[in-house]
């Protein structure tokens, strides 16, 4: 299995490879009547841990949903729009409901060009997913300012799975990643003080403060 990649930025310190760009409003399903759509979740070898694949018809694609992200270091409440990428929040719903990421570790921490937290991976390896693909929501003016929360991928198209990226400041991003939601300045703030602490000098990838979600809960 691959790793997980976010973006590449050319920086003293190291650089980080970047995807294609992305097709514009390319979707990972046609939405049909009465706010549902259609998806496909490819498979994709063994799951990093023992969970089902999402439900692939009749999935919502309209009205908002909230995630907390109950980390060590304080709640994070992401707003998910079904509307913008129904499927993608669908997969991550499914995962939530399964407690895929409970009790997994943010493995990687990016303080210097980029702004990110990277979650997702029960490994904390960076190379664990769920055992399927989710392909791309994504349009050509997708923009990653800060609070935004989006899909992390391998450097290719269409090869996001359970690892997303928290953004903490305004960070400069082809929109090759597709946005899972929002969060708001508290959410930004716990983030920021997880990266305050820097990043760990020996393996220059993982947080050097505990960055642990406990569970995910969905309401």
């Amino acid at each position: 299995m691959h790793t997980l990649r976010l973006a590449a930025v050319l920086t003293a310190a190291a650089a980080f490879a970047l995807s294609g760009c992305a097709d514009a409003n390319e979707s990972a399903g046609a939405v049909a009547s009465e706010g549902l759509t259609t998806c496909s979740y490819p498979s994709d070898g063994e799951p990093a841990r023992a969970v089902d694949p999402p439900e692939t018809t009749g999935v919502p694609a309209a009205g908002t949903l909230v995630a907390t992200i109950e980390l060590t270091a304080g709640d994070i409440d992401v707003t998910m729009d079904r509307a913008t990428a129904p499927c993608t929040v669908n997969s991550f719903v499914s995962l939530a409901e399964q407690g895929f990421y409970d009790d997994t570790v943010c493995h990687r921490l990016v303080d210097t060009g980029i702004f990110i937290l990277q979650c997702g991976d029960p490994t904390a390896t960076g190379t664990g997913g769920p055992g399927y693909t989710i392909p791309d929501e994504v349009t050509s003016g997708t923009t990653y300012p800060a609070g935004t929360v989006a899909m992390a991928n391998r450097g290719a198209k269409n090869t996001g799975g359970s690892q997303f990226f928290l953004v903490y400041a305004d960070t400069d991003l082809p929109a090759d990643y597709t946005v899972l939601g929002t969060m708001d300045q508290a959410g930004i703030d716990v983030v920021g003080s997880i990266a305050s602490q820097g990043v760990d000098a020996v393996d220059q990838t993982s947080p050097i403060a505990e960055a642990k979600i406990t569970s995910i809960t969905l309401g």
